[in-house]
């Protein structure tokens, strides 16, 4: 992003002011532009209203840009009819501005392209109503898969696979069907599947007959004789297919399995390649999102050109959506060469990219500067700290925190629905300090992707009226 040459203009709050120019100044010095700050006579800019703004911001007549604190986001529209396109909203924390204003990983224009397929499972596809079966396969769809598998069920024949095949393909989804049993796989075929998981030396004589490409895998995993014959048995007859050498999970072979997609891709650098992982994000106790970056790293490394992935167990349940994105991630990597830091944070889930704890000197500032009773409230040191005119409390239990607030001077003035926003805010400011997120009062915590909205406790409510209980109840 190019600044030099502009002159960009600040706006502010008193209380933020000695922190507003100290981080304007060096980030001014860093992408080399003018600027000048307004002080606005309000003591928190967060209590700033579009309103307001308008009668008392003055810009001046050569500023080419205006930097609004950042929490006038949703109001930047209208404020923009009034003084124009180059009022823009900045960070909500001022010492994220020179991200703001970018830093040597700004992305180029072509993030978000990708060459990886997802092929997403739904297992045991055949126990399913086909309202539910469809359900869940437009879900998926949604979620990112470009594919979607029906897993049968071993030992049982699904007799009205072709209806289930069917149901989706006139949706125009993409189907695939994973079964050993020749009659489901042939049926789901004719009814429009265009991929079999899976071929090898059992069943790879009927393969030639489905008109349909098929994933080779060995008949062990170990066994490279037997799925290299398999490899050579449909090439020889014309039948296209893709390799998965198998992915075996952690403690059970897992570095042996990955040397064998290396030598594979060694072996056949044309051909179209899979990897399962699922056998990895679904039998490893550990948070799915992680394991699927790093193992679309390595399927983007080495060309393998599809994953299979499946969201069954608890903690890889959104697993399709995880791997949506660290295909976008890793495919920008890989083409630029660069680490995948600082590119797209929807996938950093646990913790946040940084945090920035107000100091114990700035909250005693802030007692002593307000003058009002709204109680604002920090995350420091691992302690929830609720700060208002002269009064500065603080506790790592929140229910401690919240019992001294009340005998602190405000406390008489917290009703009920006031004591409920604060239990709510102070829980949200524990599980900040507990996993090392950022928390800003009356701001979501930072969960990726799977971030929640909190427009809710905002919101007007009506008065509800209490009537008196009989003694008849």
């Amino acid at each position: 992003m190019e600044h030099g040459g502009q002159h960009i203009h600040f706006v502010t709050g008193r209380l933020a002011e000695r922190a507003v120019r100290s981080v304007v100044a060096s980030t001014a010095a860093e992408f080399d532009f003018e600027y000048s700050i307004s002080v606005l006579p309000i003591t928190v800019a967060a209590l700033m209203t579009p309103k307001w703004l308008a009668r008392h911001l003055e810009i001046p007549a050569q500023a080419t840009r205006v930097v609004l604190p950042g929490h006038m986001q949703n109001d930047l529209a209208i404020l923009q009819q009034t003084f124009g396109e180059n009022l823009v909203c900045g960070p909500r924390d001022i010492r994220d501005l020179p991200m703001f204003f970018g830093s040597k990983h700004d992305r180029d224009a072509d993030y978000g392209q990708y060459s990886t397929e997802i092929i997403a499972e739904i297992n045991h596809a055949d126990r399913l109503s086909p309202a539910a079966l469809l359900a869940a396969a437009l879900q998926l769809n949604r979620d990112g898969a470009d594919v979607i598998d029906l897993g049968c069920s071993p030992g049982h024949r699904w007799s009205s696979v072709a209806d289930g095949v069917k149901s989706l393909v006139d949706q125009n989804l993409r189907v695939s069907i994973d079964s050993f049993d020749g009659w489901e796989v042939a049926a789901a075929c004719r009814a429009g599947a265009s991929l079999v998981l899976s071929v090898n030396s059992s069943n790879r004589h009927a393969a030639a007959d489905w008109g349909t490409e098929v994933v080779v895998i060995p008949d062990s995993p170990d066994d490279k004789k037997i799925f290299d014959e398999s490899i050579d048995f449909l090439a020889q007859r014309g039948v296209p297919f893709r390799l998965d050498p198998i992915l075996e999970p952690l403690g059970c072979g897992f570095t042996s399995s990955l040397m064998r997609y290396v030598q594979c891709r060694r072996d056949f650098p044309d051909a179209r390649m899979m990897m399962g992982i699922g056998n990895i994000t679904e039998l490893t106790d550990s948070d799915s999102a992680g394991i699927n970056v790093l193992l679309l790293g390595i399927c983007q490394e080495l060309n393998i050109n599809s994953i299979l992935t499946t969201q069954v167990i608890n903690w890889a349940r959104s697993s399709v959506r995880e791997c949506d994105l660290a295909r976008r991630l890793l495919h920008y990597a890989c083409t630029h060469r660069i680490p995948p830091k600082h590119l797209d944070s929807n996938l950093v889930l646990l913790r946040d990219l940084r945090v920035h704890e107000a100091t114990e000197e700035v909250m005693e500032g802030l007692a002593r500067d307000v003058r009002d009773k709204n109680i604002r409230l920090f995350q420091s040191g691992g302690q929830v700290h609720a700060v208002s005119a002269n009064v500065h409390v603080a506790d790592r239990d929140p229910f401690k925190a919240m019992e001294l607030l009340l005998e602190s001077p405000v406390g008489d003035s917290i009703n009920r629905e006031h004591a409920f926003y604060l239990g709510f805010e102070m829980a949200k400011a524990m599980i900040a300090g507990t996993l090392s997120k950022q928390y800003d009062q009356d701001q979501p915590l930072n969960w990726g992707f799977l971030t929640q909205n909190e427009d809710h406790h905002r919101l007007s409510r009506p008065k509800v009226v209490r009537r008196p209980v009989s003694d008849s109840n």
